[in-house]
């Protein structure tokens, strides 16, 4: 994809251009983030297997752990080198302050080593490794190049290094959530998911079950497969999941990536619908009376995460419903990428009034009425926006 551009190919026209261009953006972005997920799951072992600095608390009191902030400087690192840091401006949820506080020495430590560590094996994914390794500074310069408040105009990349801290520090689902936006549009987004089972059934098992079992089956079973990185990008008409980058492997694209799409099912009665595990920013209880409203008889999936939306992508659920809790407000990190994704592959994604998410008012999803909703499709969304108009009187949200 990204062969032609770069040794020269002329495009015949500005809109094999622009498509071209973000062809390459895609490709870069595809490969950070299986980068991310490579250093993810390192650090997840690492703290499933031991307790120590690597978890810390940040400020709204979810846990943050070494994984966040590396991630964010080994992305922020690679968009830089790749494209140029003139080209790159970024809005992720990290900071440097707990990092910049002199009792914060072994912390800073162990991320400047995974970032390194991380960086060293750039080659593998087809990217440019630093020529010597990043000194303290530059790991916290390509932290904190992440500043952009985003906004209406221009363009900007919006980074969650890992979606889904509790579900990660747990050793259970999570998610590394990059997207593109231009003038409020979602321009391209990648998902990677790095304990997403290949088989839908699994998604109801806890990720340690899923370690004990595969400890057990053959090592030549492929029942248990788990990660994969989703990717689309706007106007393409397509999404596609390719797996982890397995050890000791170079990435060659397209890495053996096939097209995904959301489920056909139009039938309340007969879908799955996902909601967030933690009830702290959201109303389960409103969900399920909405879901029973709608004849809905299978049980929720409650998954960590934006691994929800890859969930309907790949039409393993149909239906994903957020309702907030009075008070809280969602960040664009939190949705730009799983919404253009779900959208390429077919699905719809709205605020309970059946609006468009709106990108351009900065780091938050300004103006959202309710809650949010993902569907496999036209018809099942709205059907769910009129369940959830007769619904939202009785609520007491």
């Amino acid at each position: 994809m990204e062969d032609q551009n770069e040794v020269g190919f002329q495009p015949s026209s500005e809109t094999e251009q622009y498509f071209l261009s973000r062809d390459r953006e895609l490709d870069v972005a595809v490969r950070a983030v299986q980068m991310a997920c490579s250093l993810c799951q390192k650090v997840q072992e690492s703290i499933i297997s031991k307790t120590g600095n690597d978890v810390q608390s940040k400020d709204d009191n979810s846990p943050v752990t070494v994984a966040d902030w590396s991630v964010q400087a080994t992305v922020s690192w690679v968009l830089s080198e790749a494209l140029g840091s003139r080209n790159v401006s970024i809005v992720a949820e990290e900071d440097v302050q707990t990092l910049s506080k002199a009792n914060s020495a072994g912390l800073l430590e162990a991320v400047v080593k995974t970032v390194n560590n991380c960086l060293a094996d750039a080659p593998r994914f087809g990217l440019k490794a630093p020529d010597v390794p990043l000194g303290n500074s530059e790991v916290l310069e390509a932290i904190s190049r992440c500043n952009s408040n985003g906004g209406s105009t221009g363009r900007f990349w919006a980074l969650d290094p890992v979606d889904g801290t509790l579900g990660f520090v747990r050793g259970d689902q999570y998610a590394i959530a990059l997207a593109l936006i231009e003038d409020g549009e979602v321009e391209l987004g990648v998902l990677g998911c790095p304990n997403y089972p290949m088989r839908k059934e699994w998604l109801s098992y806890h990720h340690r079950y899923h370690r004990i079992v595969s400890k057990l089956t053959p090592p030549t079973s492929e029942s248990w497969d788990k990660g994969c990185v989703i990717y689309a990008r706007r106007g393409s008409g397509n999404s596609w999941m390719q797996p982890l980058l397995h050890v000791n492997k170079k990435l060659v694209w397209p890495n053996s990536a096939k097209p995904v799409q959301v489920s056909s099912v139009d039938n309340p009665s007969l879908a799955t619908f996902c909601e967030p595990v933690e009830k702290a920013n959201s109303s389960h209880s409103f969900t399920a009376g909405l879901a029973h409203s709608m004849g809905l008889r299978k049980q929720p999936l409650r998954v960590y995460s934006m691994v929800k939306y890859a969930a309907i992508a790949r039409g393993d659920a149909e239906i994903f419903m957020k309702f907030s809790r009075a008070g809280y407000k969602e960040k664009i990190w939190d949705h730009a990428a799983g919404v253009v994704i779900i959208e390429e592959a077919g699905g719809v994604v709205t605020d309970a009034r059946g609006r468009p998410l709106d990108f351009s008012k900065g780091i938050y999803l300004e103006g959202l009425d309710r809650g949010i909703i993902a569907s496999a499709g036209a018809t099942l969304h709205d059907k769910i926006i009129k369940a959830v108009d007769a619904s939202w009187d009785s609520s007491s949200l």
